[in-house]
């Protein structure tokens, strides 16, 4: 059964306006039969102003009487067709006050090695704000001159599946709007079991690139010269005046 809003004030007013048993509204605000009876003693809730479920459409008047002429009858929340999915969590993730000064971190993380992700999409990983994303983005954040970047899994602000799933999200995006990714990015949209199992390339220096095929053998090799003798050299022509 959904929660009414203001529980306990709204115990309040029924304990003081109604005859409901104070199981029912337990059960019906959702707390223990021993704090609404304290409520009724005085002992809890002291200085709460009652919220009147009736005037708040929450509960009707025949409802009340109901439940008050059949003591087993259980109180029930009157239904919203507006009010549908408002429970889901909306807004940012919160994030503790003793890793909110993390987040500059994670977020410079996040813009540095994903540029592909949406502002929205780093809101939602590390709970921030797009402002501070776009300062982050465009250097102009108050203190980015000690900002370093940190991995915000390593930080503990989102886990490896969340990121991953983000990163997954945002290749998949931009694959279907056409768009032309280089090496770089194409590495960094992969998850990173993929990363960390992919093997390493060998980067060859474009200064020499292709001369690791060039062999000497293919040198063009010079004429061989004479092979010289010692006693040759001492062997003069004789003079032909001595014949």
């Amino acid at each position: 059964m959904a929660k009414p809003i203001m529980a306990k004030a709204t115990a309040v007013w029924l304990v003081d306006n109604t005859t409901l048993t104070f199981k029912q509204v337990a059960d019906f605000c959702e707390l223990h039969e021993l704090e609404v009876q304290g409520i009724a003693d005085g002992d809890v809730a002291a200085g709460v102003k009652g919220f009147d479920p009736i005037s708040n459409n929450q509960l009707t008047r025949d409802e009340i009487e109901t439940a008050e002429h059949n003591p087993k009858h259980n109180l029930r929340l009157k239904s919203y067709a507006a009010a549908i999915g408002e429970e889901k969590r909306r807004g940012p993730r919160y994030t503790p006050l003793s890793k909110r000064q993390d987040r500059p971190a994670s977020i410079l993380w996040l813009v540095k090695f994903h540029p592909e992700l949406a502002d929205s999409q780093i809101s939602k990983l590390v709970g921030t704000t797009k402002p501070t994303i776009q300062a982050l983005r465009e250097r102009t954040h108050w203190n980015i001159a000690n900002i370093q970047p940190i991995d915000p899994v390593a930080l503990g602000l989102c886990k490896q599946t969340e990121l991953d799933a983000a990163v997954q999200k945002a290749s998949a995006k931009k694959a279907k709007e056409g768009g032309v990714m280089s090496d770089d990015e194409r590495r960094k949209l992969v998850s990173t079991e993929q990363s960390l199992a992919a093997p390493q390339e060998s980067k060859t220096p474009a200064a020499i690139a292709g001369l690791e095929t060039f062999s000497l053998v293919d040198e063009p090799k010079e004429a061989a010269e004479p092979e010289l003798d010692a006693d040759s050299l001492f062997n003069l022509p004789e003079d032909s005046d001595d014949k």
